[in-house]
């Protein structure tokens, strides 16, 4: 039998991150503000430990969140040009990816998705249909995060503009099924990229999500 690793302290630091947020959104209690503080340390603790990342960048993530503790949302665009899907490099590790990003609040999963495209690859769009609702955790991604992701993926349409580069990205292009270049794996992963490609040959697919 194949042997998986236990990543069962990813999810325990999760959820001690999440008890702790939520705890220190509501209470008003010094003590329990001691306490809430002290199991968002140890969930910091935990997640450095298992994921080798520097402890102190944990907790300055987490610190920063506040309200009641829910998953975040990213957004990834899928774009067809003919039978080749519309690819994106990023700066930061030099590897592609669908371009997307975090959802910003004030704007619908559509209108963060179409800026997201243009903003990394010049291109303007039109969101038509939601092909997939994935949790991060559920499939391949690398490294770790310190919060629950939710991630979009939503087939769009292009109608205009001009394949550019941005700060975030610095290459552009369209690639067919058996091309696809290194992939960002923190951002998309080489089973999604193909079930992309299954939505764009069965347009009647149903949108994928992760059943339990």
């Amino acid at each position: 039998m194949e042997s998986h690793p236990d990543t069962r302290w990813l999810e325990w630091s999760r959820r001690l991150q999440a008890i702790a947020q939520t705890g220190l959104t509501f209470t008003r209690d010094f003590y329990d503000i001691e306490r809430y503080k002290a199991i968002r340390q140890l969930a910091a603790e935990m997640l450095a430990a298992g994921s080798g990342m520097e402890q102190s960048a944990i907790l300055g993530l987490m610190e920063n969140e506040t309200g009641y503790a829910t998953p975040k949302v990213d957004v990834r665009g899928v774009v067809f040009r003919g039978d080749k899907l519309l690819l994106v490099r990023e700066r930061a590790d030099g590897k592609w990816t669908l371009p997307g990003g975090w959802a910003d609040v004030c704007a619908s999963p559509a209108e963060n998705v179409v800026r997201e495209i243009h903003e990394e690859s010049g291109l303007l769009t039109r969101a038509l249909k939601i092909l997939a609702v994935f949790d991060r955790e559920k499939h391949e991604h690398a490294p770790p995060f310190a919060f629950h992701i939710y991630k979009i993926f939503m087939l769009c349409a292009i109608e205009g503009g001009k394949e550019t580069t941005s700060e975030e990205t610095d290459s552009v292009g369209f690639f067919g099924e058996q091309d696809i270049p290194e992939l960002s794996i923190s951002r998309v992963t080489t089973a999604q990229i193909a079930r992309m490609f299954e939505h764009h040959r069965n347009p009647d697919l149903p949108t994928d999500f992760d059943r339990d």
